[in-house]
């Protein structure tokens, strides 16, 4: 389908995913399940939909932390809670969260836009996906505003291993990648490899690696067009249309999107102009 920009996709179902980690009722949720940290409620609300998941397997999947970091988390996470408490404190953390952000969730626009998004991420190839394949495989909520997330989320996961299959592809490791992307974006070295648990000699190891990440972006942008394409163009730019006002409400209100290893700016990115070509 000609002239869907997969990028402009993403900055719109990004951030209503984004609630579900580093919010203050993401963080409640997970200590008042007794986790040692808001890292150890990340590891185990993102790891949970595969199970009680070893560390060694979460590092591969999720690619850019380093092993120590992971290993922090789990397997300790687990024995706090089981992946389904996991599972059930993330939602009502994300309900909480929206519920905040968007003031509203009871909108026919919320609801349109749960039915387009589930029809994308039913269309979501998930072999090669891991982290797609086991959120699909979750039920679904039943509110809107809740399968709005759920779709979204399958949608930034099969995003998220599309870009994992193409840096292993061309061949950039995961440190290598964070110091490549933090040069390209002008982002803060140490800020970016404090995030995923490097040390400075592993980064200075890997910071003056070449890599080509322009075709990394490229081959994870052409793999992430198959939902859309399936959609067609009408729902997409529909998609697009309602999903927009949503993104830029909570990219403003979650403090969490200020400073973020991806160098997301949805606020900014958003109000260019011919976003909607």
């Amino acid at each position: 389908m000609s002239g869907v920009d997969a990028r402009q996709l993403w900055l719109r179902f990004e951030p209503y995913h984004d609630v579900t980690y580093f919010t203050p009722e993401s963080r409640a949720a997970t200590d008042a399940l007794g986790c040692k940290g808001g890292w150890m409620g990340y590891f185990g609300m993102r790891a949970a939909p595969l199970g009680a998941a070893s560390p060694e397997l979460v590092t591969a999947v999720f690619y850019n932390f380093a092993p120590r970091m992971v290993a922090r988390a789990l397997p300790d996470a687990w024995a706090v809670a089981s992946p389904a408490e996991y599972l059930r404190v993330r939602l009502e953390g994300v309900d909480l969260a929206l519920r905040r952000m968007l003031s509203s969730v009871d909108t026919p626009e919320i609801a349109e836009a749960a039915d387009l998004a589930r029809s994308a991420a039913l269309a979501v190839d998930v072999a090669g996906r891991p982290l797609a394949a086991a959120n699909r495989a979750l039920p679904w909520p039943t509110a809107p505003h809740l399968a709005l997330w759920h779709a979204c989320t399958i949608l930034r996961e099969a995003r998220g291993d599309g870009h994992v299959a193409a840096l292993v592809t061309h061949g950039i490791g995961p440190c290598q990648a964070l110091a490549l992307y933090a040069r390209e974006h002008s982002l803060d070295p140490a800020y970016m490899r404090t995030a995923r648990g490097w040390s400075l000699e592993e980064w200075e190891a890997v910071s003056d690696l070449p890599g080509d990440l322009a075709a990394v972006e490229h081959a994870t942008d052409a793999a992430a067009l198959a939902p859309w394409e399936a959609l067609g163009a009408a729902g997409t730019s529909r998609f697009i249309e309602l999903m927009t006002p949503l993104a830029l409400r909570i990219a403003s209100a979650n403090d969490a999107m200020r400073v973020n290893p991806m160098a997301l700016d949805p606020v900014r990115e958003l109000a260019v102009p011919g976003w909607n070509t």
